[in-house]
């Protein structure tokens, strides 16, 4: 008698290694048919409200020393069976691993191991036994007693070919884990940034927060908000797309450190990096500028990148990434002299830079209104932010792009801004908050009549937030980052779907 489980090749069986639709109706009526009999015989599976598991998979071989020959009770989906007569081997996987049983007939009684027999591959059981290890060395449970939890209906994913279609393994998140287990790691690990960052955060003083999800107006921001209409009020209502006025309120409050980890919602453009609903993490603090904001993520990184990875430096698609190496500064002003050899000094006046970006091919966002400051941010773009692998602080942005910074007291065409990249994305974004709410308020009606030219008519200024400005917003430095960026970086995921349980997807027709 053999003593290991062995998946059979589907094809070896005279199976399809992939199911037709017509195959898969045929498994659901079959499976159908036999929940109707278990039910007849009074074995319904779904009567069952609960199962006393007392270990888990992995708990016991992490301790099989000390468990061998103890009784142990577990339960799990049932991947592989293996029927030899009166005996039979097959894996069970829990949340945590998976487990080879021995079930034989003469252990659980002839109407069970009859009944056991007829189960399908897929089926939730609770097995109770003893621990031991086969001939083979196979860590395994020896079943005394085994139950049916819960029918599955439907035939899993071929393990020999698993769920490879990446729109049906994002659409159907939940076969892509029975399928892929591996997969699993990348969200139990996502947790793990998610805690180590409030732990860095908690620890140096901040207070975590909620703010409004929905919202009353449309800001003058440029990312376009989800609309919605709330029946009780009357009223459209928004989705957010930042946190960041309701934490500054907070700011003007008394509070001198928030942060929140928040659901933002942006009815925009799909891509690797973008998905219309994602995860950001702000955090503001009182009395302290950009520079501090930038001493503060690069120390964020460093601890987190090493408390989650073991190490500071990270594989990120084939690139080795030195989080914990200090990270470059650069202004924008200079990067682009670095990168484009194009010097913004050179620049008399707006002509001059819009005929320099006319000569260099970046002027395909520009028009005749364009500044300095537009023609900077062109170069940047064009030259500069693919360039960015190693983690890079780029700092001092044109106020035309920043309207929510403060000038830079020496240079008001310009503003204490940063943003860091990693492989050529922005990551983060950081102010010097901007307390002046004449300055504020005038920033914000050039952007409201900015958004509505382009057909944004509902955008409007948070009058609220001008008034809380007016109250007295100490000097402030925030920060914010896309949560989901920092997870494709250190889980080494090419996409943010990946990252994401169920990223947004076209529904199937």
């Amino acid at each position: 008698m053999a003593d290991e489980i062995t998946q059979q090749n589907p094809a070896e069986n005279g199976q399809p290694e992939e199911l037709t639709a017509e195959q898969l109706d045929e498994q659901h009526r079959v499976r159908l048919e036999k929940l109707a009999a278990l039910k007849a015989a009074g074995k319904d599976p779904y009567t069952i409200t609960k199962y006393d598991v007392t270990i888990s998979n992995k708990e016991i071989r992490d301790r099989f020393e000390e468990l061998e020959n103890t009784d142990v009770a577990i339960a799990g989906r049932m991947m592989t069976r293996r029927i030899m007569g009166k005996a039979s081997f097959i894996d069970v996987r829990d949340g945590s691993d998976r487990m080879q049983v021995y079930v034989r007939k003469d252990d659980v009684g002839e109407e069970t191991y009859a009944d056991f027999k007829k189960w399908d591959l897929g089926d939730i059981v609770g097995i109770k036994g003893k621990v031991f290890r086969t001939k083979m060395g196979e860590i395994s449970v020896h079943a005394e007693e085994i139950i049916l939890l819960s029918k599955s209906l439907l035939p899993l994913p071929e393990k020999w070919h698993g769920l490879k279609d990446k729109e049906e393994r994002y659409r159907k998140r939940y076969l892509d884990l029975i399928a892929n287990p591996e997969n699993k790691d990348t969200f139990v690990k996502r947790s793990r940034i998610l805690r180590e960052i409030r732990a860095f955060l908690d620890g140096h003083g901040y207070i975590e927060v909620d703010t409004p999800t929905l919202l009353t107006l449309e800001i003058g921001a440029a990312a376009r908000p989800f609309k919605t209409h709330h029946n009780a009020l009357d009223i459209d209502m928004y989705l957010r797309i930042e946190t960041e006025l309701y934490l500054k309120r907070l700011i003007v409050g008394g509070f001198d450190k928030v942060y929140e980890v928040g659901r933002i919602f942006r009815n925009e453009g799909m891509d690797a990096t973008h998905n219309p609903e994602f995860t950001s993490i702000e955090m503001y603090q009182a009395y302290i500028d950009y520079f501090g904001m930038m001493d503060l993520i690069e120390e964020l990184y460093r601890t987190v990148t090493l408390n989650v990875c073991g190490t500071d430096t990270v594989t990120y698609q084939g690139k080795e990434i030195a989080v914990g190496k200090p990270w470059e500064r650069l202004t924008m002003i200079d990067a682009v002299k670095k990168y484009a050899g194009v010097d913004y000094y050179s620049w008399a006046d707006d002509a001059a830079a819009r005929a320099c970006a006319k000569e260099h091919h970046v002027d395909d966002e520009l028009d005749e209104n364009s500044t300095k400051g537009h023609v900077l941010i062109a170069f940047f773009e064009a030259f500069v932010e693919d360039k960015l692998i190693q983690p890079t602080i780029i700092y001092d942005y044109p106020v035309e792009n920043s309207p929510l910074a403060k000038r830079k007291p020496d240079f008001p065409a310009f503003t204490e801004r940063f943003e860091y990249f990693i492989n050529g994305t922005e990551f983060g974004n950081a102010f010097s908050e901007l307390n002046d709410p004449i300055d504020q308020k005038e920033r914000f009606v050039k952007q409201v009549a900015a958004k509505r030219a382009q057909g944004g008519n509902d955008a409007q200024v948070d009058e609220d937030f001008i008034t809380a400005l007016e109250y007295g917003l100490p000097p402030t430095g925030g920060l914010g980052f896309g949560f989901d960026r920092l997870v494709m970086l250190l889980t080494d995921s090419p996409s943010i779907r990946d990252v994401l349980l169920f990223p947004t997807m076209r529904p199937e027709k």
